[in-house]
Protein backbone atom coordinates (compact mmCIF):
# COMPACT_ATOMS: atom_id res chain seq x y z
CA UNK A 1 0.00 0.00 0.00
CA UNK A 2 1.57 3.15 -0.88
CA UNK A 3 1.63 6.74 0.70
CA UNK A 4 -0.87 8.16 -1.26
CA UNK A 5 -3.22 5.48 -0.83
CA UNK A 6 -2.72 5.42 2.86
CA UNK A 7 -3.40 9.08 2.58
CA UNK A 8 -6.74 9.19 0.89
CA UNK A 9 -7.90 6.15 3.55
CA UNK A 10 -7.06 8.43 6.51
CA UNK A 11 -7.40 11.82 5.42
CA UNK A 12 -11.04 12.35 5.29
CA UNK A 13 -12.11 12.26 8.56
CA UNK A 14 -15.95 12.53 10.23
CA UNK A 15 -17.36 14.28 12.91
CA UNK A 16 -20.96 13.68 14.09
CA UNK A 17 -22.75 16.26 15.45
CA UNK A 18 -26.26 14.80 15.78
CA UNK A 19 -28.03 12.90 13.92
CA UNK A 20 -34.09 11.32 8.87
CA UNK A 21 -40.24 9.93 9.22
CA UNK A 22 -42.07 7.40 7.57
CA UNK A 23 -39.96 5.94 4.81
CA UNK A 24 -41.41 5.90 0.78
CA UNK A 25 -40.58 3.28 -1.41
CA UNK A 26 -37.80 4.85 -3.50
CA UNK A 27 -36.55 6.22 -0.56
CA UNK A 28 -36.02 2.85 1.18
CA UNK A 29 -34.57 1.79 -2.31
CA UNK A 30 -31.88 4.47 -1.80
CA UNK A 31 -31.36 4.08 1.37
CA UNK A 32 -30.12 0.43 1.07
CA UNK A 33 -28.30 1.18 -1.72
CA UNK A 34 -26.83 4.13 -0.24
CA UNK A 35 -23.59 2.64 0.97
CA UNK A 36 -22.48 0.71 -2.08
CA UNK A 37 -23.15 3.87 -4.18
CA UNK A 38 -21.12 5.88 -1.75
CA UNK A 39 -18.30 3.35 -1.43
CA UNK A 40 -18.21 2.99 -5.34
CA UNK A 41 -18.34 6.68 -5.98
CA UNK A 42 -15.89 7.61 -3.05
CA UNK A 43 -12.35 5.56 -3.00
CA UNK A 44 -10.80 4.38 -0.24
CA UNK A 45 -12.95 6.07 2.70
CA UNK A 46 -14.61 3.11 3.98
CA UNK A 47 -14.29 4.93 7.66
CA UNK A 48 -15.99 7.96 6.38
CA UNK A 49 -18.89 6.24 4.96
CA UNK A 50 -19.73 3.69 7.25
CA UNK A 51 -20.38 6.38 10.16
CA UNK A 52 -22.66 7.92 7.77
CA UNK A 53 -24.41 4.61 7.13
CA UNK A 54 -24.17 4.42 10.74
CA UNK A 55 -25.53 7.62 12.07
CA UNK A 56 -28.57 7.83 8.81
CA UNK A 57 -29.65 4.62 10.18
CA UNK A 58 -29.91 5.82 13.70
CA UNK A 59 -31.98 8.44 12.23
CA UNK A 60 -34.25 7.05 10.30
CA UNK A 61 -35.37 4.39 13.29
CA UNK A 62 -36.27 7.70 15.82
CA UNK A 63 -33.04 8.19 17.70
CA UNK A 64 -32.87 12.08 17.01
CA UNK A 65 -34.44 14.84 18.40
CA UNK A 66 -37.56 15.28 15.95
CA UNK A 67 -37.48 19.43 15.94
CA UNK A 68 -33.36 19.00 14.23
CA UNK A 69 -32.12 18.01 11.14
CA UNK A 70 -32.22 14.57 9.85
CA UNK A 71 -28.45 14.52 10.53
CA UNK A 72 -25.43 16.80 10.72
CA UNK A 73 -21.77 16.17 9.50
CA UNK A 74 -18.48 18.13 9.63
CA UNK A 75 -16.49 16.92 6.69
CA UNK A 76 -12.65 17.73 7.48
CA UNK A 77 -9.46 16.72 5.10
CA UNK A 78 -6.77 18.44 2.78
CA UNK A 79 -8.33 19.08 -0.43
CA UNK A 80 -8.20 16.37 -3.21
CA UNK A 81 -9.47 13.59 -0.44
CA UNK A 82 -13.12 13.23 -1.93
CA UNK A 83 -15.27 15.61 0.48
CA UNK A 84 -16.97 17.31 -2.43
CA UNK A 85 -17.54 13.52 -4.23
CA UNK A 86 -18.98 12.64 -1.03
CA UNK A 87 -21.24 15.42 -0.91
CA UNK A 88 -22.73 14.97 -4.02
CA UNK A 89 -23.04 11.26 -3.68
CA UNK A 90 -24.89 11.92 -0.52
CA UNK A 91 -27.26 14.13 -1.90
CA UNK A 92 -28.25 11.63 -4.62
CA UNK A 93 -28.12 8.38 -2.51
CA UNK A 94 -29.94 10.20 -0.24
CA UNK A 95 -32.33 12.79 -1.71
CA UNK A 96 -32.51 11.40 -5.39
CA UNK A 97 -30.14 13.96 -7.03
CA UNK A 98 -27.34 16.41 -6.70
CA UNK A 99 -30.27 19.24 -7.15
CA UNK A 100 -31.61 18.70 -4.04
CA UNK A 101 -28.26 20.64 -2.57
CA UNK A 102 -27.86 23.88 -1.66
CA UNK A 103 -24.19 25.35 -1.56
CA UNK A 104 -23.19 27.87 0.40
CA UNK A 105 -19.32 28.85 0.03
CA UNK A 106 -18.53 30.66 3.26
CA UNK A 107 -15.31 32.43 1.26
CA UNK A 108 -18.69 34.71 0.60
CA UNK A 109 -19.87 35.26 4.22
CA UNK A 110 -16.76 36.29 5.67
CA UNK A 111 -18.29 39.70 6.51
CA UNK A 112 -20.93 41.23 9.09
CA UNK A 113 -23.50 42.29 6.80
CA UNK A 114 -23.34 38.85 4.51
CA UNK A 115 -26.04 37.15 6.93
CA UNK A 116 -28.77 38.74 5.08
CA UNK A 117 -27.75 36.85 2.12
CA UNK A 118 -28.91 33.73 4.32
CA UNK A 119 -32.00 35.45 6.12
CA UNK A 120 -32.81 38.01 4.04
CA UNK A 121 -32.32 42.20 4.26
CA UNK A 122 -34.07 43.91 6.61
CA UNK A 123 -36.75 46.45 5.79
CA UNK A 124 -35.88 48.97 3.78
CA UNK A 125 -32.82 47.60 2.23
CA UNK A 126 -31.86 46.28 -0.31
CA UNK A 127 -33.45 42.76 -1.04
CA UNK A 128 -35.50 42.57 1.57
CA UNK A 129 -38.61 41.86 -1.13
CA UNK A 130 -36.47 38.94 -2.38
CA UNK A 131 -35.87 37.04 0.98
CA UNK A 132 -32.22 35.38 1.63
CA UNK A 133 -30.61 32.91 -0.41
CA UNK A 134 -30.73 30.12 2.71
CA UNK A 135 -34.16 30.44 4.35
CA UNK A 136 -35.88 30.70 0.44
CA UNK A 137 -34.19 27.47 -0.98
CA UNK A 138 -34.81 25.21 2.25
CA UNK A 139 -38.89 26.99 2.01
CA UNK A 140 -39.41 25.97 -1.04
CA UNK A 141 -37.61 22.53 -0.89
CA UNK A 142 -37.68 21.38 2.73
CA UNK A 143 -36.57 17.95 1.81
CA UNK A 144 -32.40 19.03 0.69
CA UNK A 145 -28.90 18.93 1.60
CA UNK A 146 -27.22 22.10 3.16
CA UNK A 147 -23.63 22.68 2.26
CA UNK A 148 -21.79 25.11 4.46
CA UNK A 149 -18.59 24.80 2.50
CA UNK A 150 -15.39 26.22 4.16
CA UNK A 151 -16.73 26.84 7.22
CA UNK A 152 -13.86 28.40 9.16
CA UNK A 153 -14.10 31.30 6.84
CA UNK A 154 -17.37 32.45 7.88
CA UNK A 155 -18.27 35.20 10.21
CA UNK A 156 -19.24 34.29 13.52
CA UNK A 157 -22.61 35.60 13.36
CA UNK A 158 -22.75 32.82 10.30
CA UNK A 159 -21.63 30.03 13.11
CA UNK A 160 -24.45 31.67 15.62
CA UNK A 161 -27.14 30.47 12.90
CA UNK A 162 -25.32 26.99 11.98
CA UNK A 163 -25.77 26.30 15.32
CA UNK A 164 -29.67 27.94 15.42
CA UNK A 165 -30.46 25.19 13.02
CA UNK A 166 -28.63 22.52 14.44
CA UNK A 167 -30.12 23.19 18.36
CA UNK A 168 -33.45 23.99 17.18
CA UNK A 169 -33.98 23.16 13.68
CA UNK A 170 -35.39 26.35 12.04
CA UNK A 171 -34.56 30.13 11.42
CA UNK A 172 -36.98 32.72 11.81
CA UNK A 173 -36.18 35.02 7.85
CA UNK A 174 -36.16 38.82 7.79
CA UNK A 175 -39.56 38.85 7.49
CA UNK A 176 -40.41 37.10 10.30
CA UNK A 177 -41.84 33.54 8.65
CA UNK A 178 -40.14 30.58 10.17
CA UNK A 179 -38.33 28.30 8.27
CA UNK A 180 -38.46 24.45 9.37
CA UNK A 181 -34.89 22.71 8.56
CA UNK A 182 -35.70 19.60 10.25
CA UNK A 183 -36.12 17.11 6.95
CA UNK A 184 -32.67 18.21 5.89
CA UNK A 185 -29.35 17.10 5.96
CA UNK A 186 -26.76 19.57 7.32
CA UNK A 187 -22.97 19.39 5.53
CA UNK A 188 -20.17 21.02 6.85
CA UNK A 189 -16.36 21.12 5.48
CA UNK A 190 -13.42 22.24 6.60
CA UNK A 191 -9.15 21.59 5.72
CA UNK A 192 -9.06 22.31 9.42
CA UNK A 193 -5.84 20.07 10.40
CA UNK A 194 -4.70 19.16 6.96
CA UNK A 195 -1.30 19.94 7.89
CA UNK A 196 -1.23 17.67 10.98
CA UNK A 197 -2.60 15.05 8.59
CA UNK A 198 -0.21 16.09 5.83
CA UNK A 199 3.01 15.75 8.27
CA UNK A 200 1.88 12.34 9.39
CA UNK A 201 1.62 11.03 6.22
CA UNK A 202 5.09 11.89 5.67
CA UNK A 203 6.54 10.77 9.23
CA UNK A 204 6.73 7.18 8.88
CA UNK A 205 3.39 5.95 7.90
CA UNK A 206 4.13 3.86 5.69
CA UNK A 207 5.54 1.46 8.53
CA UNK A 208 2.35 -1.08 8.74
CA UNK A 209 2.88 -1.75 12.15
CA UNK A 210 2.59 1.88 13.02
CA UNK A 211 0.00 2.76 10.88
CA UNK A 212 -3.20 2.63 13.44
CA UNK A 213 -1.14 4.71 15.91
CA UNK A 214 -0.01 6.78 13.92
CA UNK A 215 -3.38 8.19 12.70
CA UNK A 216 -5.54 7.38 16.08
CA UNK A 217 -2.57 10.34 16.97
CA UNK A 218 -3.58 12.22 13.91
CA UNK A 219 -6.92 11.92 14.42
CA UNK A 220 -6.72 13.28 18.10
CA UNK A 221 -4.89 16.23 17.05
CA UNK A 222 -6.78 17.57 14.31
CA UNK A 223 -10.10 17.05 16.81
CA UNK A 224 -8.39 18.97 18.76
CA UNK A 225 -7.66 22.03 16.58
CA UNK A 226 -11.45 21.67 15.72
CA UNK A 227 -12.68 22.18 18.60
CA UNK A 228 -10.67 25.62 18.92
CA UNK A 229 -12.18 26.74 15.63
CA UNK A 230 -15.96 25.73 16.10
Amino acid sequence: MGVMKYQKIHSLNLVLFDSVEEVSTNEANRLLKMEETLHKRVISQDEAVSAIRRAIRRARVGLRNPNRPNASFIFYGPTGVGKSELVKTLATSYFGSEESMVRLDMSEFMEEHSVSKLIGSPPGYVGYTEGGQLVEAVRHRPYTMVLFDEIKKAHPKIFNLMLQILEDGRLTDSKGRIVDFKNTLIIMTSNVGSSEIEKGVRFDLAMDEDKDCSYKQIKGLVTEKLKHHF
